[in-house]
């Protein structure tokens, strides 16, 4: 597997990571722990060094079986895990934010537990809290890391004033935002900024939830615990229309006898070298997929042919419901 550094950090990892958030949360009922520790092994095996999760995934739960599934590679790996939700303590669902610097300090010390870890490798900022000034929170990140409970710092979903706000408190490692052939909105101000500051990118959703895989079309049915069913995008109607990129990615892949999936995915790592993204699955074989995207070559001619023919494509519906858009800070 090739490695990666995440900006002018001295953080390297695999160039492609594992996205853990679906093995629990989001993407319908939780998965058996049992099955999942053996796929994050099997990462591992493959050259996997870079993991992806976040107390608000379960809630805990997820932290809980990355922390497990990986406690016999400790110090060979990268855990990245996320603050900023305010959860219920009754229910333990997200009740809104709260990157207060005291939460920030609580929420490291029951993930530092939960993961099994002496340090947490990349503490992300999960989305921006209005109601805290973003130099309050690097702040409060910049003391974790002063005390040695935290290594680097990260923001998810953060526009380019906030990246440069945080930035100039705590130095910024990695942003990490949602960023694939149908959802490029990083291009306009994101990429350059951290470009500029010299801040790695971690793209999550790198498949479009699983869209750009080419397994889910207008007839699919999502069960309700899937969170996808609230999707704007994923309304069958949505679905119909956006086929087209998949069709793109199709044809490509004949081409390069590869996979959509991977042409996605390398489509990706040739936009810059500093690009890690993140794809998820709860499956071996998706697993091994998604990891021969790495060796997949895009050309220059590829490369123009696909951003020529996905600029005629206007992809449908917004990528989440208004009031968690609103909690984006792009």
């Amino acid at each position: 597997m090739q490695k990666r550094k995440l900006g002018n950090s001295d953080l390297e990892v695999s160039a492609l990571g594992l996205g853990c958030m679906g093995m629990s949360f989001g993407y319908g009922p939780a998965k058996d722990k049992q099955e999942m520790i053996p796929v994050i092994r099997a990462a591992v095996e493959r050259g996997v060094t870079f993991f992806d999760t976040a107390e608000v995934y379960g809630p805990f739960i997820n932290e809980e079986l990355v922390g497990e599934a990986l406690a016999p590679f400790r110090g060979q790996v990268v855990i990245a895990t996320k603050f900023g939700f305010k959860l219920d303590p009754n229910t333990g669902k997200q009740a809104g934010l709260n990157s207060r610097p005291e939460h920030i300090k609580e929420v490291a010390e029951g993930s530092l537990k939960r993961l099994k870890v002496d340090a947490i490798d990349l503490f992300y900022q999960h989305r921006v809290d209005p109601d805290v000034p973003i130099e309050d929170v690097a702040g409060a990140v910049k003391d974790l890391i002063q005390e040695g409970k935290v290594k680097h710092f990260g923001l998810s979903e953060a526009g380019a004033k906030t990246i440069r706000r945080a930035h100039a408190v705590q130095p910024v490692t990695a942003v990490q935002s949602e960023y694939s052939l149908w959802t490029r909105g990083p291009e306009k101000e994101v990429l350059p900024t951290v470009e500029e500051l010299g801040i790695g990118f971690v793209p999550y959703s790198p498949l479009g939830k699983g869209f750009l895989t080419g397994k889910i079309d207008e007839n699919t049915k999502l069960d309700s615990s899937d969170f996808r069913s609230i999707l704007p995008r994923f309304t069958p109607e949505a679905r119909k229309a956006n086929q087209a990129l998949v069709d793109l990615l199709g044809k490509i892949a004949e081409r390069k006898k590869a996979t959509p999936a991977q042409i996605a995915i390398a489509w990706l790592l040739a936009q810059k070298p500093w690009i890690v993204p993140i794809p998820g699955t709860t499956k071996l074989r998706r697993l091994e997929e998604n990891i021969g995207a790495v060796a997949v070559d895009l050309m220059p001619d590829d490369l123009r042919e696909i951003d020529s023919a996905a600029s005629k494509i206007t992809v449908q519906g917004a990528r989440y419901p208004e009031h968690i858009e609103r909690m984006t800070g792009l």
